[in-house]
């Protein structure tokens, strides 16, 4: 049973599951995700390792910091989005430390299956995991990154209440940096 279960109107979001692996390692394969995310789209052996060893044992941690008072600390937070309506593991949205950054600042990020974009389900997620975030932990600011050419990204960036600050060039790609603040 999941214990984080945040409703976001026609999605929810909870931590991920066992039976989550194989539609995860499948999206990060879809080539509209791996060209915004190219170290996600590994192979299918390296994904469970990942999901077994790290992802799911981080959110436990993650989970034990919440009920221990919210010093999250540095850890990531990995959650599934779900359909409501047909129960579907349809994407992902995720936070954790973005080491790249001068200051290790904490990010949103997320991914969407391409059947089911243009939903206004990504922005349920990322408001849900804001909101989430600043109720549960300690946190008192987000950051969010997106491709310059990554129109849809910056869309639900925009609409979920970030702020644009510049642009930064991170392992020569130019993003969009964005901050939201409690």
């Amino acid at each position: 049973m999941s214990q984080i279960y945040i409703d976001c109107n026609d999605i929810y979001l909870r931590e991920y599951a066992l039976e989550d692996l194989e539609s995860l390692h499948a999206l990060t394969w879809q080539p509209e995700i791996y060209e915004f995310l190219p170290g996600w789209n590994v192979s299918r052996e390296q994904r469970e390792v990942w999901f077994i060893r790290y992802e799911r044992e981080e959110n436990k941690s993650f989970i034990k910091a919440i009920a221990d008072g919210g010093e999250i600390g540095d850890l990531r937070l990995r959650l599934a989005i779900i359909e409501k309506f047909s129960g579907e593991f349809i994407g992902w949205c995720c936070t954790g430390m973005k080491d790249e950054l001068p200051t290790p600042e904490r990010e949103v990020m997320y991914a969407i299956s391409s059947r089911h974009r243009n939903k206004g389900y990504t922005t349920q997620a990322v408001k849900g995991i804001i909101q989430y975030l600043f109720q549960h932990t300690n946190i008192d600011s987000l950051i969010a990154l997106a491709l310059e050419h990554n129109t849809p990204s910056i869309r639900v960036i925009e609409k979920s209440g970030f702020t644009f600050e510049n642009s930064i060039e991170l392992e020569g790609e130019t993003y969009r940096y964005y901050k939201l603040i409690k």
